[in-house]
Order: C-alpha cells, then sequence, then structure tokens
C-alpha cells in the first residue's frame, strides 16, 4: 500500500500505467477515490477525478452541515453541488449525510437538486446506498416544507406567460433560486438575469 507501506493492498489506481496500490481503509488518508458503481473503480491521489473549476467562495463559508470553514477552492476534502454552485461542503460531512439518507433521499442540502448532485458525488468517490426506506425526517410530517425544491417565481411582476409555477430548464423562463437561501426563486427575465449565473434575493 502506497499509503501505510504494508502489504495486502488489492485496489490498484485505474489509470493506465500507475502501479500505486492501497488498501480501501487508507483511501481517505492518500487522498484516493473508489467509485461504488459501474465498474468500481479506484484512483490514487494523483489521477483522481475533480469537479469543475467553479467561483471561489467567499473567506467566511462554511460547511452546510458541519458550519466549520470549508476550503477556497474545490479539494478533496471540500465539495461544491454542482447544480447551483453556491453548497459546500467536507468530504467527511457529505459522506455521512450520504450514509443517513439513502439514495432515495439523498440531495443538495442547499437547491435540493438530485440528479446532478447524486451523478456528481458518486463519481467523486461519495458511497450512496441504496436504501428504499425512507430516512426518519422524511417519514415525519412535522415540517414537510423541508421535503419540497422552492418552485415558484417570486418577482415584484412575473412576466412570464405560464405564470409565476412555470420553470424551463434554461432560457428566459428558467427559475433561478436565491443562491444563499433558496427559500425564493425568480425567472431570468423577470429579474433581468439573462447572462447572470446566480441570483440573490432582496432578504439575503
Amino acid at each position: 500500500c502506497f499509503v501505510c507501506g504494508l502489504s495486502g493492498a488489492t485496489i490498484t489506481c485505474w489509470q493506465l500505467g500507475c502501479n500505486r496500490s492501497f488498501h480501501l481503509p487508507c483511501a481517505m488518508a492518500g487522498e484516493c477515490i473508489t467509485q461504488y458503481f459501474g465498474l468500481y473503480r479506484g484512483f490514487c491521489w494523483e489521477h483522481r477525478p475533480e469537479q469543475e473549476e467553479v467561483e471561489t467562495p467567499e473567506e467566511d463559508t462554511t460547511c452546510l452541515i458541519c458550519l466549520d470553514p470549508v476550503e477556497h477552492r474545490p479539494s478533496y476534502g471540500t465539495m461544491v453541488c454542482p447544480a447551483c454552485k453556491h453548497a459546500w461542503f467536507h468530504r467527511s460531512c457529505i459522506q455521512g449525510h450520504s450514509m443517513c439518507a439513502g439514495i432515495g433521499c439523498f440531495v443538495c442540502p442547499l437547491c435540493r437538486d438530485r440528479e446532478r448532485f447524486q451523478v456528481e458525488m458518486v463519481r467523486m468517490g461519495i458511497r450512496v446506498p441504496a436504501r428504499l426506506v425512507r430516512p426518519l425526517w422524511e417519514r415525519s410530517h412535522t415540517f414537510p416544507a423541508l421535503n419540497e425544491r422552492h418552485r415558484r417565481c417570486d418577482a415584484r411582476e412575473c412576466l412570464c406567460p405560464g405564470g409565476r409555477e412555470q420553470a424551463e430548464n434554461e432560457g428566459p423562463w428558467q427559475l433561478l433560486l436565491c443562491c444563499s437561501c433558496a427559500a425564493e426563486g425568480t425567472h431570468r427575465r423577470c429579474s433581468s438575469l439573462e447572462s447572470t449565473a446566480s441570483w440573490e434575493c432582496s432578504s439575503c
């Protein structure tokens, strides 16, 4: 094992020509990534997949789960949601969250995106159990709104012909959620945001 130096390492880096091997328990210490889908590939620290470049978070950005500070860029220990690009968290924190949530309820803690978020997390080595039973917080009816993503335009004057509830994947009627609270939204055209990647509501 290139991490601990002991024998019995059964995971070899998938990169052609790389002979680094490691134990599964040593993966995190060696900043390796193991993918728990498809071919179940493993990668050493040098050849592991990385997240796309995103805007650098502000200095006081904290992990949405533990509320401790995160690094100022995506790294092995710091990850970001690929959908909203504003939800930052530690690898260990999002891994713990996924183990509690299971594949049925594992979503971005901020924007509630499921599809792009799950694809990116498993690509980056986050293990998501295929648990079909909903976790306790999903089965509770105390706070049903926590399970829903905001889906309406809150602009003072909504210009969309289909109304405030209509939302498209792109274009003038794409619904942008507040990058800070995700509790308010607006169509791009309703707030003149044709060329803006993110939007923040007046409350934030």
